[in-house]
């Protein structure tokens, strides 16, 4: 290790905790600081599907495994690694803070979106299609290529048929606002196609169009909405972190993380795109303009539960 600033930071660091992800993206980092410290590190909060034969010995020695749905952890068992140092703890982006309240503010003013008067709808395809803008097409061969592509294909309108279903009836029953907008940078290039264009014309004037946008802004955004929209996971964690009701329109290519909702008892706001008709989306968000308090006295229960979850798992952390 040569470089100065990480040399003193393994020096004066008592822990080393890799965050919330798809996997071990900051495995090296670990290997690293085991190979350079005997100091404790654990994992918070990051999805465990089938490890590898590195990232297994890496996990093998870690002090906690804290994974951030419940399906990771059969997946830990498989290749021998239990104990009371394995457990379930959430997305760290249940515990975003950060906020742009000014930028957000004045885009609701410029678009006439007012507070508790307007749903947040976001599209996503089956696969992200990373071989567009990612250096040497992600990696990806011709085959997979076509997987993503022919799927993607297949079930876009599908898919996002089912939530303008649920935008139209919010528009023509509520006579409110809808505002679609992006978890990704790709998805500011389908909303058009997939949720705007096909509207009916008297739902067309009620939809406002943002652009891509930081999560900052997107979290005040939220925070002003009535409910949230998404086949996206990241962006409904986002509202409900600042006390917003939403759905996760879940896509079986999601990978597992979407257990995560299930874990913390948000069963009746996701919807397994595949089972699930544009109807019954539609009805319950019927259920919740209806009865908003009870929506949001569901929400507080969950969010007091990943709260104790977190002050329960940084005591153990404490404790190594």
């Amino acid at each position: 290790m040569t470089n100065p600033e990480i040399t003193e930071a393994f020096t004066e660091a008592n822990i080393m905790i890799h965050g919330s992800g798809p996997g071990l993206v900051g495995v090296d980092n670990l290997a690293s600081w085991i190979k350079h410290t005997s100091k404790p590190f654990g994992v918070f909060g990051t999805t465990l599907q089938s490890p590898s034969e590195y990232h297994a010995g890496i996990l093998k020695k870690a002090s906690f495994i804290f994974t951030r749905e419940t399906l990771s952890i059969d997946h830990l068992k498989k290749i021998g690694i239990s104990g009371n140092h394995v457990a379930f703890a959430p997305d760290a982006t249940f515990f975003l803070n950060i906020q742009d309240k000014e930028k957000a503010d004045r885009f609701l003013i410029e678009n006439g979106l007012e507070e508790k008067k307007f749903i947040c709808a976001i599209p996503r395809l089956r696969y992200t299609p990373y071989h567009l803008f990612n250096p040497n097409r992600n990696g990806w061969d011709d085959a997979r290529i076509k997987l993503v592509e022919e799927t993607n294909l297949k079930y876009k309108e599908i898919d996002h048929a089912k939530l303008r279903e649920a935008m139209i009836a919010w528009v023509r029953e509520t006579g409110n606002k809808v505002l679609v907008c992006p978890e990704m940078t790709y998805q500011v290039n389908i909303m058009d196609e997939l949720l705007i264009d096909p509207l009916p014309e008297d739902v067309k004037p009620f939809v406002v169009k943002r652009g891509y946008w930081m999560p900052d802004e997107a979290a005040s955004i939220y925070s002003k909405a009535h409910t949230v929209l998404s086949f996206e996971c990241h962006s409904p964690i986002i509202a409900a972190a600042n006390g917003t009701p939403m759905f996760y329109l879940r896509q079986p290519e999601d990978t597992i993380k979407g257990q995560m909702y299930y874990d913390l008892g948000f069963d009746d706001w996701t919807f397994e795109i595949n089972q699930t008709t544009g109807k019954q989306i539609t009805d319950r968000l019927r259920e919740i303009w209806k009865d908003y308090e009870k929506a949001k006295a569901t929400l507080a229960v969950s969010m007091n539960n990943v709260s104790k979850i977190y002050k329960d798992k940084c005591k153990f952390i404490q404790s190594v």
